[in-house]
């Protein structure tokens, strides 16, 4: 289904059609004003040069966030395989008691 939603980005509005609820919409929208509001503030840049510059911004955000995500992924797999390694000497040591255990008894 999709949503539709007016929202307001540098005094400029903007009808967005997407899947994702408005709400979710005009969070983005928030977000991507504030980026073009930050830019402003100084008033000597451009609307459409603020625009660029927020998209840019958000780009490096997205490849840093995707870079740090790659990072935990990497951890998390490194972490698994040393829990798997761990369980197998633990399975390993238990056998090892139980065989000890059992020539104690004999």
């Amino acid at each position: 289904m999709q949503n539709k939603v007016t929202v307001t980005i540098d005094d400029q509005e903007y009808t967005l059609v997407a899947s994702e609820d408005a709400a979710y919409m005009k969070k983005v929208a928030a977000y991507v004003n504030g980026k073009v509001a930050e830019l402003r503030q100084g008033g000597k840049v451009s609307s459409a040069d603020a625009a660029i510059l927020a998209a840019l911004n958000v780009a490096d955000e997205l490849f840093k966030n995707q870079e740090a995500a790659e990072n935990l992924r990497s951890q998390i797999k490194e972490s698994l395989e040393e829990n798997k390694k761990l369980n197998m000497e633990l399975s390993e040591a238990k056998r090892q008691i139980f065989k000890l255990q059992n020539q104690g008894k004999k």
